[in-house]
Order: C-alpha cells, then sequence, then structure tokens
C-alpha cells in the first residue's frame, strides 16, 4: 500500500461529501428516468362522448342524520381541564377514532409506563 493522499480531515469530509451527494444526484437522474419510461403508468385515453342522461325515477327521501351538539363535551373537557389545575389553553379537541387496535396500544403504553 501507499501512503494517504491527505490526513487533513477537512478535505476527507468534503471528498466524502462529494461521493455522497454525487451518488444522491445520480439517484434522482435514474428515478425520474424510470418515470419517463414506466411500462406499468395507466395510458391517458381520450374522453369519450357520454350518451345523453336518461330521466331517472324519482329518489326516495331519506332523512338527514340530526347533527351532533358537541359543545357540552367541549365545556366538560375545558372544566376537567381547568380543575386539573393545568394553567394551559385548549386550542383544539378531535374526537378519537376508536378502533380495537388503537384501544390495545394505548392501555399497552400505559401498562409499559405506569408502576
Amino acid at each position: 500500500m501507499g501512503h494517504p493522499v491527505t490526513t487533513n480531515p477537512f478535505i476527507i469530509m468534503l471528498i466524502n461529501m462529494a461521493i455522497v451527494f454525487f451518488v444522491l444526484i445520480a439517484l434522482s437522474f435514474v428515478i425520474r428516468l424510470v418515470h419517463l419510461i414506466d411500462p406499468t403508468a395507466k395510458k391517458k385515453e381520450a374522453p369519450k362522448a357520454a350518451p345523453a342522461p336518461k330521466a331517472a325515477p324519482a329518489a326516495p327521501v331519506v332523512a338527514a342524520a340530526p347533527k351532533v351538539d358537541n359543545n357540552v363535551n367541549i365545556a366538560v373537557i375545558a372544566a376537567a381541564v381547568a380543575a386539573y389545575g393545568l394553567g394551559n389553553k385548549i386550542v383544539t379537541i378531535r374526537p378519537i377514532e376508536n378502533t380495537n387496535w388503537k384501544i390495545g396500544g394505548r392501555a399497552t403504553a400505559l401498562q409499559n409506563t405506569v408502576c
């Protein structure tokens, strides 16, 4: 083996960073090339003239679901936070989607963090 070209760490850093950025730029070009010649992309078809719509039969009238008033829930949450003694300001209240996976994950997290 021969002697190293340089032992200056800044020059070694610059060479290594140049190599990394060159490889990243090359990968960017390869990705763009793949997008251009992608054989699995769906072909855009010219829009066909739609046939004249027929008169639709009268649809049955469906009653709309009543809107839920969340003001009571928001007031209860705000009162609970205020009673707890936190001087924080409530910015948003979002409903949680209750799925079994999420509930199980939260229960596991609580079991692991609470003594």
